[in-house]
């Protein structure tokens, strides 16, 4: 029974990081119950660890509203709005005028989550390819970076960014490509955002492309309530943990925290058009 328990417990928040960083994808809305309140206590709890911001992400249209909302709540709080590749079986104009309304916004700073995902069928492959191409042309007329989903549709996402001509500035979120993947991305001047899935012990591939990637091509995020880092794989995880990759992607590569943290923060700065600060009190 006390096993279930630590299964089923959230990490414990870790030591503070040496130098703040960011949480550059997140889903604040399904880490609790989306009030104002909970959103406050979040991003206490990950300030504790020194991640200090966070950009929370959309998937659909009402998680697009609320982002964009919470992003008036805290000013720790930064939004991306789109419509998920596995929810584009239904893509629209009522979609397409929302989403456009709402990545307006000032603090909404991507357009995203969009892009490819070959795993699940909930959306056709010749549908999730029309909705992405949308998304890069909004991203290309309001001058927002594209934030993209990719699950086993590299080859296609890639060629589609060449077809279209990509954004400014293009983040995988959840980077899971190997080392010759990485490579063209960066070639290509995109930014590679690492998630939890980089400290897996199985994850060779991945470990290759965080040691390549230089240091102006790469974000951490956590993607919570999603994939929880080494050594709290499967327990609930929230912005916190992402000072766990953090220090797993710094001893990946070989590098001090507080070097490898920096470079998360002044990124995600760049990237997101983020105020130049390393202290950020909530509102």
């Amino acid at each position: 029974m006390s096993r279930k328990k630590d299964r089923d417990a959230p990490p414990p928040v870790p030591e503070r990081l040496p130098t703040p960083a960011v949480d550059a994808h997140t889903h604040l809305d399904a880490c609790g119950d989306g009030t104002a309140a909970d959103v406050t206590a979040l991003l206490d709890r990950a300030g504790r660890a020194g991640i200090e911001r966070v950009v929370t992400v959309a998937d659909d249209l009402a998680a697009a509203r609320w982002a964009a909302e919470a992003a008036t709540w805290d000013e720790r709080v930064f939004a991306a709005v789109a419509i998920h590749p596995t929810r584009t079986a239904d893509f629209g104009d009522v979609e397409k005028a929302e989403i456009e309304r709402l990545a307006a916004a000032e603090r909404v700073v991507a357009v995203g989550e969009t892009g490819l995902d070959y795993y699940w069928d909930y959306s056709r492959p010749d549908a999730q390819q029309e909705a992405f191409r949308w998304h890069i042309d909004l991203a290309k007329r309001i001058g927002k970076p594209l934030m993209i989903h990719d699950r086993e549709a590299h080859e296609d996402l890639l060629r589609i960014l060449e077809e279209e001509g990509a954004p400014d500035t293009v983040v995988f979120h959840c980077f899971s490509g190997d080392a010759d993947m990485a490579r063209r991305c960066v070639d290509a001047g995109y930014v590679l955002s690492f998630a939890g899935t980089v400290t897996f012990r199985n994850a060779k591939g991945l470990h290759e492309a965080a040691k390549l990637v230089p240091p102006e091509h790469y974000l951490v995020e956590t993607d919570a309530p999603f994939l929880t880092p080494h050594p709290f794989r499967g327990r609930p995880n929230e912005p916190y943990c992402a000072a766990y990759t953090v220090q797993g992607l710094a001893e990946l590569r070989g590098e001090p925290v507080d070097v490898v943290a920096d470079s998360v923060r002044s990124n995600a700065e760049r990237v997101f058009g983020l105020p130049s600060s390393q202290t950020v009190t909530s509102t």
